[in-house]
């Protein structure tokens, strides 16, 4: 198959190219080479800003293409009707986030979706609602693409995507933080539920959904059985052999004291904001394609191992830092004596 991949070269873009590759594929990559631009040196690279230059796809043809980078409608629209006519088959990596909220478990595709006020639709050319409005313009991104190829669209809404590579840091921070030891700040509860998917296990189904040129939604996230966070914290520590202790916080404290969910506590969103949904949502259709999880202990072993080498000076992007994490345990002592 030859397969063209927008983006290509950062988490998930790098596993969809090893495997495809794998996969025996021919691959071509798109982006604009700002981005490990070394990987892969026997692939087909063309260079350009898909936001202003895709003259680069000009004069070619493949089978198929997955776009990993598209989050503005714009952009997302120049691309797909530019491949309208030379691709039979798009991908769109979308996200968990297009959804109005997550008041709902078990919520599953047809759950309403987040919209943006037709003033802010009308300003998006400056894209400067990209982060505030990630989740809604990712709606209309799927939106987007589906008019520009209709009936040839696959896509794929994955909830917290883990493992190595990951710059989120917002999953690797537990494995490394819990086999430090000592006292590990926990948030929350033990027995709230978490869910995630490996970026390996992600890519392989990706693959093999456009392999066989499946079109329309499917959440995707894991693992097939539930989790809580406090047996992902426990199977962090057997894989470590750390001796760390869990001291559980209240969420309610936690937000006396200013701190931000998902980046300083990366895996807490707090009960109080009715977003519990974002951790119970229904993959029964990407079940019945062939979604399938490795063991937790092998994500964990293994980001654990990517962590190991990157510099001890490593600028964490989520997660708190030692001093904070002390402060915070010395006053929940304070607060609780």
């Amino acid at each position: 198959m030859r397969l063209l991949i927008l983006g290509g070269t950062v988490f998930l873009g790098r596993y969809l190219v090893e495997g495809a590759l794998a996969r025996g594929h021919r691959v071509t990559l798109f982006n604009r080479g700002q981005h490990n631009p070394d990987l892969f040196p026997g692939v087909e690279k063309l260079r350009g800003d898909r936001s202003t230059d895709l003259r680069a796809l000009m004069g070619h043809s493949w089978d198929a293409v997955i776009d990993t980078c598209g989050f503005v409608p714009r952009v997302v629209q120049a691309s797909a009707e530019l491949l309208a006519d030379v691709v039979d088959h798009y991908t769109f990596i979308s996200t968990a986030s297009v959804y109005r909220d997550f008041r709902t478990a078990h919520f599953d595709e047809t759950y309403p979706l987040a919209t943006l006020p037709e003033a802010v639709v009308a300003d998006l050319v400056e894209e400067r609602y990209l982060d505030e409005k990630y989740g809604p313009l990712k709606a209309l991104c799927e939106q987007t693409a589906a008019r520009a190829m209709p009936g040839r669209v696959l896509t794929i809404r994955p909830g917290l995507i883990v493992g190595p590579y990951d710059p989120s840091d917002r999953f690797t921070y537990w494995p490394h933080r819990v086999a430090q030891g000592k006292e590990v700040l926990a948030p929350g509860r033990p027995e709230e539920p978490r869910q995630f998917i490996d970026v390996r296990d992600l890519a392989q189904w990706t693959l093999r959904l456009v392999e066989a040129g499946q079109t329309g939604i499917f959440n995707a996230t894991g693992p097939e059985q539930a989790v809580t966070m406090g047996a992902f914290l426990e199977e962090c520590q057997q894989v470590s052999g750390s001796t760390a202790r869990f001291v559980w916080v209240e969420e309610a404290f936690l937000f006396r004291a200013g701190i931000a969910p998902w980046t300083e506590l990366p895996l807490w969103i707090p009960q109080s904001e009715h977003e519990n949904g974002f951790w119970q949502m229904n993959i029964d259709q990407a079940l019945a394609t062939g979604l399938t999880f490795r063991p937790l202990t092998e994500t964990i072993r293994d980001t654990l191992d990517w962590a190991a080498t990157r510099p001890l000076d490593w600028g964490w992007a989520a997660g708190l830092t030692p001093t904070c994490e002390r402060q915070l345990l010395a006053k929940w002592r304070g607060d609780v004596a």
